[in-house]
């Protein structure tokens, strides 16, 4: 696997720039290549006021992009994050630490029973290709990363992984079901305007669990471009596209058996369990449908979205041939919509 050869003088110059141009933090260039920041940014400053200086009729150039772009968005902490993560593991054995204590004990809470969940589905795009011409440790060494990556950000928004299916993660979000607290409102002796109060408080709430879902999914798609991709680049891997696919429905959770752990003289026992249900094989199988870098959602989903965002999303045209699953309220299709 091989890494960042820095030169001195002109090379370490460009290779800073090359670096930059690839969308990496001049901090994270700075700590990979050893170089105290105030180089790295003077190098880069001075750039751009030669690019000013020198193209003043073509306002395309990448860096004049750069310069303009800089002064208006601040890159985000988790891609920082996520390119010191892949480029240490491309380094070195990246490290996937799962934690599934919590997990465990959400469907632990709600075993035997069901839950109205938002799933979401995530899978690269072109892996099957990637099997077949990447060596084996540089194959596993990016799919370690894609899931690495991914399970943080899931984390961030209050999502729970469900598993690892290959090159596919299968995560879900508890939305919070506050249709028994309205009818509490209901039924409690206040007044009538109290009560549409709490209750357009209560729809707002909701509202914001599922935007909250397709920011997770947008940041996701995000880290893959801006984080994850210019560090691979540096390291000649193939760049990642991934495609996402939710839902949101009613999923029972399942026992199937004790998984049994035994550690010297002490055994842990813990139920091994699962999750069922229509909106899981809607969320998955509809990931097929998006295109690479996009998000496809069901119409239980976009129903509970509200505004703008609704607004962002708009109708496959989908047929018996590519599509299946058919609408439970009438005879047609089930509607999926993408970004």
């Amino acid at each position: 696997m091989s890494g960042i050869k820095l030169a001195e003088g002109p090379n370490q110059k460009n290779t800073i720039l090359n670096l930059y141009n690839s969308g990496i933090d001049p901090e994270i260039i700075s700590l990979e290549l050893d170089i105290d920041e105030a180089i790295v940014k003077d190098i880069i400053e001075k750039e751009k006021n030669k690019q000013v200086r020198n193209s003043k009729s073509n306002l395309s150039s990448y860096l004049m992009n750069k310069f303009y772009l800089d002064a208006i968005i601040d890159v985000s902490a988790i891609i920082k994050e996520s390119q010191i993560r892949t480029w240490n593991a491309l380094k070195s054995k990246p490290e996937l630490n799962i934690i599934v204590k919590e997990t465990q004990s959400i469907l632990e809470q709600y075993a035997e029973s069901k839950l109205k969940l938002v799933m979401l589905h995530i899978d690269l795009v072109g892996s099957t290709k990637m099997s077949l011409t990447l060596p084996i440790d540089r194959l596993t060494t990016i799919i370690r990363v894609f899931a690495q990556e991914m399970t943080k950000i899931i984390a961030m928004y209050g999502g729970y992984v469900l598993k690892y299916i290959g090159d596919a993660v299968l995560a879900f979000f508890v939305v919070e079901d506050i249709e028994n607290k309205e009818q509490s409102a209901e039924n409690e002796k206040t007044t009538e305007e109290k009560t549409e109060k709490f209750k357009t408080n209560s729809n707002s709430f909701t509202s914001l669990q599922f935007s909250n879902v397709i920011s997770c999914a947008s940041t996701m798609i995000k880290v893959i471009k801006e984080g994850i991709n210019p560090i691979l680049n540096q390291y000649d891997y193939p760049e990642l596209k991934v495609r996402v696919g939710m839902d949101y429905g009613e999923v029972a959770i399942v026992q199937y058996g004790i998984d049994i752990y035994e550690f010297e003289k002490t055994t842990l026992k813990m139920p091994h369990l699962d999750l069922i249900g229509y909106t899981i094989s809607v969320a998955v199988k509809m990931t097929s449908l998006a295109e690479s870098d996009h998000m496809v959602i069901g119409q239980k989903l976009f129903s509970h979205l509200e505004g703008n965002l609704k607004g962002s999303f708009r109708k496959l045209n989908t047929n018996i041939e590519i599509w299946s699953y058919s609408n439970n309220t009438n005879d047609g299709l089930y509607n999926i919509f993408m970004n």
